[in-house]
């Protein structure tokens, strides 16, 4: 495992409030491509499978459909390397406006195509083209983001500031959340014919006012300093590789609960409640709404235990405690009773952000500043090509278990504990750049 040790560079000015202005134009961004991101998971589940894999029976539809969404992390890593490599090498700035541009007109065009109905084999197709840009896209902006948020702000407070960062996931959530429950009060056949695509179509106005913000930010001062000083990497992922490759596997492991834990208790429990145990997926759709708010306020609180406790012991602490109610929140998803189906989605949701809210300042503590963009991003967006498949991976253990939901419960186990050992390793190999306060 590489040891600790302090960066090169990284010796740029920072101020509270230059730190607060960038935090928030970086959440106003990051919301939005969660937005457009997250919309794609609840269509997969209540749409896509139905609309656009009408030739499959049931249950290979939804297979079908979660295997599209899971291409789009799959795509992630791709991503995390092209602006990686733009983002140390060229800048912070330009990665972060070509992602919100590319994401946002491909989350638009989904709400233009037409379905299976109309032009056959070929919508499906389409379909996987554009979650696949999406997942490009995503593969560097989450990195990005946080990265140009924690490098504004003083060391002292950045974990309040990647935090701020993270609140883009619930707000993201609530709102493509909310735009579907809007849209499923439609008649079935009016959702079904153009009541969808009303979410996915509002992308192209929301892209307007997050490029607009996005234009205002500033260089990283920390950036600037690397190219005064000469110190960029000329192949930053390749270095990341080769200068901290173990580095790059704990970073891994600590994100993977806060990402395929995610996709579980939203994506794959929506459809688990709607498809198997036949709730009414407004129900499923609003207890993602409910734990989207509690969502923000358990995040917030996170990212300031962090500046106190370290992020690495949060991400411990959540690892764990989701580990430990996993079987029981599903135990409660099974009564189909609509109340507990709230609380336990609420409950799941809280658990998992506590390791997913401090995950942005672990992971920029991992990596030296030449290398940050690529490491944050590549760390992040592994983790997100290998849980990505966990709804659909869920829905075939499902399957094979006569439907029995202890098989989706011991999936969330495993990541769990996985994001635990990454968190103590994280923990300790944190390394602290020289930054000037003004």
């Amino acid at each position: 495992m590489d040891s600790p040790a302090q960066p090169p560079g990284g010796t740029g000015t920072v101020s509270g409030a230059d730190a607060s202005r960038i935090a928030w134009a970086a959440f106003v961004g990051t919301a939005l491509e969660w937005y457009d991101y997250f919309l794609f998971g609840t269509a997969a589940a209540l749409v896509f499978n139905r609309l656009f894999f009408t030739e499959l029976d049931s249950t290979a539809a939804t297979l079908a459909a979660f295997a599209t969404f899971g291409v789009g992390f799959a795509a992630r890593p791709l991503g995390a390397l092209l602006f990686g490599y733009m983002g140390d090498r060229f800048g912070r700035r330009p990665a972060l406006l070509t992602t919100i541009v590319m994401i946002g007109c491909a989350t638009g065009l989904i709400g233009l195509l037409p379905d299976f109905g109309s032009i056959g084999l070929a919508a499906p197709v389409m379909l996987t083209v554009l979650r696949l840009l999406q997942g490009l896209a995503v593969g560097g902006e989450w990195g990005g983001a946080v990265t140009i948020a924690v490098e504004h702000a003083p060391i002292e407070t950045r974990g309040r500031f990647a935090a701020l960062v993270q609140v883009g996931s619930p707000v993201g959530t609530l709102v493509s959340s909310g735009a579907f429950a809007l849209v499923l009060m439609l008649p079935g056949e009016s959702f079904d014919a153009w009541g969808w695509r009303l979410p996915f179509l509002a992308a192209f106005p929301l892209l307007g006012i997050a490029l607009y913000i996005r234009l205002k930010v500033e260089e990283s001062p920390i950036f600037q300093d690397l190219v005064e000083q000469e110190e960029r990497s000329r192949i930053p992922a390749l270095d990341v590789f080769r200068q901290a490759g173990g580095r790059l596997l704990v970073a891994v492991a600590a994100a993977l609960l806060g990402v395929g834990g995610f996709y579980m208790i939203t994506t794959f429990v929506v459809s688990y409640g709607t498809n198997t145990l036949g709730v009414d997926r407004s129900v499923m759709v609003n207890a993602t709404l409910v734990a989207a708010v509690l969502q923000i306020v358990v995040t917030v609180f996170a990212g300031r235990l962090a500046e106190r406790f370290g992020p690495g012991r949060m991400t411990v602490a959540g690892s764990l405690a989701t580990a430990a109610a996993a079987f029981p929140l599903f135990w409660l998803i099974d009564t189909r009773d609509p109340l507990a189906i709230v609380l336990a989605v609420t409950a799941g949701i809280a658990l998992v952000t506590i390791a997913y809210a401090v995950t942005g300042a672990l992971l920029t503590d991992l990596f030296p500043p030449h290398l940050r963009y690529s490491g944050v991003s590549l760390g992040y967006n592994l983790a997100g090509a290998l849980t990505g498949f966990l709804p659909l991976i869920a829905t075939a253990f499902l399957a094979a278990s006569g439907n029995a939901s202890w098989s989706a419960a011991l999936i969330l186990v495993v990541i769990a504990l996985l994001s635990a050992v990454g968190g103590a390793y994280g923990e300790r190999l944190r390394i602290t750049d020289k930054s000037i306060v003004s």
